[in-house]
């Protein structure tokens, strides 16, 4: 069996980034890009205009497809299938995919991504992308005069609150306790801002609209009573899940389950395995961040090669 220099798990930005980077260096990387989820969370987002080089936006299927270009054009190698498992600790990696492929390399990057949690209503499906998201930096500008509301409790919560209070009219932050589990500031930040009203001890159950959301479904957690909210948006803002299931029991974790990595650079505790994207991050979950982080996966692989090889 061929031992390759490296193996990308995943895709989207930083698993893309990184591939281009370690193509360029030579090293005939072997990316793993999912049978289902290829791109990443990204390409749920109908339009980017935060991405630098792109002054006209583009949508988010259309940069990961030319990531994608990008990684090919060098020399990457795809396999467009879900990995089942691995092994990380021996100084050969160990890969297996979902449709029995066993493939070896003397380093592995995981860029496994993150899923945004949800809320669990009905509609989500029908409307995400359709007035449902759960990026307000990625999608606020596109409610500007409208009103939207946020779900959430805590500081996160307030932050997507108020920055999208900078273009919509009003944002009802809906929460389902009679407490937020923000910090002080952040409430107080929150009480401040004329355009945001909050909405205690209430929960979203279900959305409607015409093809596009028009409003959603609240109920009441102490009496029970549900009523309608009119708005053209729902930011969803209670938290991530990072994708580290495949790697748990191997690769050191947060408590939060994230991927441990050595800050700055993105080594794991196990020689050889690096990390990069979302996994890795609780806090700024931007596309850009994320393919910065690829950058510094790939260049951490080409050292540790020619360290080891």
């Amino acid at each position: 069996m061929k031992i390759r220099n490296v193996i990308i798990i995943g895709s989207g930005p930083a698993g893309y980034t990184a591939a281009i980077y370690a193509a360029r260096a030579g090293l005939q990387p072997l990316l793993f890009e999912s049978a289902l989820n290829v791109g990443g969370m990204l390409v749920n987002t109908s339009e980017i205009e935060n991405f630098p080089g792109f002054p006209d936006g583009i949508s988010g299927p259309e940069l990961m497809a030319q990531m994608r270009a990008q990684a090919e054009r060098f020399g990457t190698e795809f396999i467009t299938e879900d990995v089942e498992r691995v092994d990380l600790a021996h100084e050969v990696k160990r890969v297996w995919s979902a449709e029995g492929g066993e493939y070896e390399a003397w380093s592995v990057i995981l860029a496994l991504g993150s899923k945004y949690r949800q809320l669990g209503i009905p509609a989500e499906a029908t409307y995400a992308g359709k007035g449902i998201s759960w990026c307000a930096t990625c999608d606020g500008f596109f409610y500007r005069g409208k009103e939207v509301a946020v779900v959430g409790g805590g500081d996160t919560a307030i932050e997507e609150a108020t920055f999208l209070s900078r273009f919509a009219d009003k944002v009802t932050l809906i929460h389902r306790r009679d407490e937020f589990r923000a910090s002080n500031i952040m409430v107080d930040r929150l009480r401040a801002n004329p355009k945001i009203v909050a909405l205690m001890n209430s929960e979203v159950t279900d959305a409607s609209g015409d093809g596009r959301l028009a409003a959603l479904t609240l109920r009441d957690t102490v009496t029970g009573e549900t009523s309608e909210l009119p708005v053209a948006g729902l930011f969803e803002a209670i938290g991530h899940t990072p994708s580290s299931e495949l790697v748990a029991g191997q690769v050191e974790l947060t408590t939060g389950g994230y991927i441990k990595v050595a800050a700055p650079g993105t080594a794991t505790n196990l020689p050889g395995v690096f990390a990069a994207g979302d996994v890795t991050d609780p806090t700024y979950r931007q596309a850009i961040s994320a393919a910065g982080t690829g950058c510094r996966a790939a260049l951490d692989v080409e050292r540790f090669l020619d360290e080891t090889r």
